[in-house]
């Protein structure tokens, strides 16, 4: 069975309004005087805001990769089931109900009868299969989450409350498909799905909690209340997301009220948060990872090759080499403060079912002396300067894309230029405000890389396929570093047939065996989500997983659609899901529930693409 997410429980309402009767800390609300929550109550409304740093690079769901895209779709679009904010299990969406066959290869969902578009219509199943089918016929409208859809055989909507998904074969992401539903009468009238961005006319319909209503390219974006939203409004009369380029920037508006919610701070930045009044740091394991992206020879499915990746990347000796000179406990040390865990698989330890690590045998720890010998023994020599030679005679000296609006890619950075100089190989750091450009195209060494994990971690593994390179070098793909490799391809096949949770465990963990084998991708860090948000703005918010959660990139909608303003009583309908309590202009903190830290997605900055 699957159950709705409950209310807040009563004894900690009741517990809540006995603090604000109390008083607590000088029992009164302060505003602070040009504040964005302030000057909003002037027109008799509240406005959430969030810094962000990482830009929007499509409003098409069909497009959208980078984690802040893909979460504002979230709130502003139902996919078929969520994810219970307590303990990531799946719950109902747009779906109320699902079954299967006994041979896996049929899934029929009950389609809810109460969710409305914004523009009145009535969300249906047609509209659901709809948008199936023009992935599944569109490769254009593939590209962010094809993958999902890549093994779909028929969709059918034989009435408004029934989907039917028919399979090629077993499946095992049937209740974990993340791909935002959109409105068949407002996307069929789209012609070319490469091009459209779909943030021209505003507002754009959807079904979900907020919609969408304004948009400027790297200033921000705005949304409204869905009062029609099955699940109850949200609190806050208006949500806006607010771009920021320079992380400081951002932490000061947080400190003179101009935002509400600042994430992905430093360790430095975080320290200073917590001194501050009115103030509350979230600190908690995060969700995502941190690790270098080796170029592995950028090529389509149609076997050319493109991009001007450094040849000598192609040798696995040298991959493994540049593994064994990075030393990832001084990294947490020094870079991130102790703020993180140090990386080994690909999926973070909060994923505890599927967090792989390498034997004693297999694990390539901190080891410059060794990396020292792999070198020379590959042939690669050093000449009379110190510098190291490749196989044509001149000297290695890679490039690194770095994110200019990510400080610890730049901290990084250097670690990387002593290190490796030391093996007397040159490391040119190439920090851009943005890098999917060269990125895409192939024109890289090395990148610095961050993804977000779902709970279910299909996609995330997905993006390394064969299937996900673009189909010529002119198209775009999923790809993420244009990894194409056969055995990890057929550890992928397998897992995502397998129905039984242990065997399923176990295909994932050899695949980021085998990932970690290639030297493609160095896993450095498990980065904590550092956060920081008013309490004079914000009387209450929902983590998740509710017990030592994250607020920002969440699987679902649940931080943005549980808050509650700090001048509006709590009550117990709509947005006012479990989760933290702020005593207000107290920095009491109650952590309500208890969760099982399980909990994918997305690459481009601190904020990662999804």
């Amino acid at each position: 069975m699957v159950t709705k997410v409950p209310p807040r429980p009563a004894p900690a309402r009741r517990a809540l309004r006995l603090l604000l009767a109390a008083g607590l800390a000088a029992g009164s609300l302060v505003v602070v005087p040009g504040t964005a929550q302030a000057e909003d109550e002037k027109s008799g409304g509240t406005t959430l805001t969030v810094a962000v740093s990482q830009s929007i690079d499509s409003l098409s769901p069909f497009l959208a990769q980078k984690l802040t895209s893909t979460s504002i779709h979230r709130l502003a679009y139902e996919y078929l089931t969520n994810y219970d904010p307590k303990d990531a299990h799946t719950i109902p969406g747009l779906a109320t109900a699902w079954k299967s066959s006994a041979d896996k290869l049929t899934w029929t969902y009950t389609i809810r009868k109460d969710s409305t578009w914004s523009d009145g219509r009535q969300a249906t199943a047609e509209d659901a299969a709809w948008t199936f089918n023009k992935m599944m016929t569109d490769p254009n409208a593939a590209t962010a989450n094809g993958s999902f859809t890549a093994n779909f055989a028929q969709v059918t909507a034989p009435d408004p409350q029934t989907l039917v998904i028919r399979l090629k074969k077993p499946q095992a992401t049937m209740t974990a498909l993340d791909v935002p539903i959109v409105p068949k009468h407002v996307w069929e009238k789209v012609t070319d799905f490469s091009k459209f961005n779909n943030d021209k006319e505003f507002p754009i319909v959807g079904n979900g909690p907020f919609v969408i209503t304004d948009f400027k390219v790297d200033q921000y974006i705005k949304l409204k209340p869905n009062k029609k939203f099955w699940r109850g409004a949200p609190k806050f009369d208006e949500l806006v997301f607010r771009y920021y380029k320079d992380g400081d920037a951002a932490v000061a508006a947080l400190q003179k009220g101009e935002v509400s919610f600042v994430p992905n701070l430093t360790p430095a930045q975080a320290a200073a948060l917590k001194t501050q009044k009115n103030i509350k740091v979230n600190d908690a394991p995060g969700r995502r990872f941190y690790a270098l992206a080796t170029n592995p020879g950028a090529k389509a499915r149609d076997g050319r090759t493109f991009g001007n990746g450094h040849k000598a990347l192609l040798d696995p000796a040298v991959r493994k080499a540049l593994f064994l000179a990075v030393d990832r406990a001084t990294l947490v040390d020094k870079v991130f403060q102790g703020h993180a865990v140090e990386g080994e698989g690909y999926i973070p330890p909060r994923f505890g079912s599927y967090f792989w690590k390498p034997e004693d045998a297999q694990k390539r720890a901190y080891d410059p002396v060794q990396a020292e010998k792999l070198l020379y023994s590959a042939g690669y020599r050093k000449n009379a300067e110190g510098k190291r030679l490749g196989k044509d005679g001149r000297p290695l000296e890679f490039r690194i894309l770095c994110h200019a609006t990510d400080p610890n890619d730049k901290a990084v950075g250097k670690y990387l230029q002593e290190w490796w100089g030391k093996l007397g190989i040159g490391l040119k750091v190439e920090c851009l405000d943005s890098v999917s450009d060269p990125w895409v195209k192939g024109d890289y060494d090395l990148a610095f890389d961050g993804w977000s994990v779902n709970p279910d971690p299909d996609y995330v593994l997905s993006i390394h396929t064969c299937g996900t390179l673009p189909a010529t070098p002119k198209d775009s793909g999923a790809t993420d570093n244009f990894i194409c490799d056969k055995e990890f391809d057929g550890l992928y096949a397998q897992q995502a047939v397998e129905y039984d949770a242990a065997k399923r465990a176990d295909l994932v963990k050899r695949m980021q065996s085998r990932l970690y084998d290639t030297g493609y991708m160095n896993v450095m860090a498990y980065p904590n989500a550092l956060e920081a948000y008013r309490t004079d703005q914000i009387r209450s918010i929902t983590t998740m997983p509710e017990a030592a959660g994250n607020l920002w990139g969440q699987d679902g909608y649940w931080s943005w659609w549980s808050a509650v303003p700090a001048d509006r009583a709590e009550d117990s309908g709509g947005g006012s899901s479990a989760g933290v309590v702020i005593g207000v202009g107290a920095a009491v903190v109650a952590v309500l529930g208890i969760g099982v830290l399980l909990g994918l997605r997305r690459r481009s900055t601190a904020d990662d693409r999804e």
